[in-house]
């Protein structure tokens, strides 16, 4: 499998290099910030005009990760759409495409700040999830613990060969975990910025997502 496995709150998990997080003891997948619908919510809102493929790109890699973990449940960690307009206006081949990907598995969506309400899709929708010491939400809380969640799409660079890389990448200290974004259209927050830097300790590694997950420092 390619990813990168640590040690989190007592559990070993494992941080896939297309950006989901799988922990295998729960045969559990979860994937943030998947923004379905982003290229007709901008053209919907007068934005740039942007191809309408997103999301059949960002189901084909999820697919990917379901087969190859064999997952049984699926968290979809947050602004899973790009708006609720965006959910209501899914073509119907990725509605039963999603519809066939939650057959025999358990799939939670967790509320967004881009998508505060629940949507027909199927799937249990929560304001957050706790199982074990761990508890999965869209964004994080200051004083957690074993929490998980997502919503600042973060990125690191690294250099290499002479050159410097940057990628979507997984934040991780003692006391929180925070995804990168998984869905096709979204961009990046730097580690260094200062949000980041106030809610990871001083110790914390950064995961960057790719063909060979590798773990570093924070950058800071």
């Amino acid at each position: 499998m390619n990813a990168h496995s640590f040690t989190f709150a007592d559990h070993r998990l494992c941080a896939l290099g297309s950006g989901a997080l799988f922990w295998p003891e729960q045969r559990l997948l979860c994937v943030s910030d998947l923004h379905f619908g982003k290229s007709e919510r901008m053209a919907r809102r007068g934005g740039a005009t942007l191809p309408p493929y997103e999301t059949r790109d960002t189901l084909e890699r999820l697919e990917r990760d379901l087969n190859q973990t064999q997952a049984e449940v699926l968290i979809c960690l947050g602004d899973s759409f790009d708006d609720l307009g965006a959910a209501m206006a899914l073509p119907e081949a990725e509605r039963l495409w999603i519809t066939r990907l939650q057959a025999g598995r358990r799939w939670i969506w967790i509320e967004g700040n881009h998508d505060p309400g629940p949507v027909d899709l199927g799937g249990t929708h929560l304001s957050e999830w706790a199982i074990g010491p761990l508890t999965f939400r869209h964004i994080a809380q200051p004083g957690a613990r074993g929490e998980i969640s997502g919503h600042y799409h973060p990125k690191a660079r690294v250099n290499a060969r002479g050159r410097s890389i940057s990628r979507p990448a997984f934040l991780v200290d003692r006391d929180r975990l925070i995804l990168p974004a998984y869905g096709t259209y979204t961009g990046g927050l730097r580690s260094h910025t200062q949000v980041l830097c106030d809610l990871m300790r001083a110790d914390a590694i950064a995961v960057l997502t790719g063909p060979h997950p590798v773990a570093i420092p924070m950058p800071r």
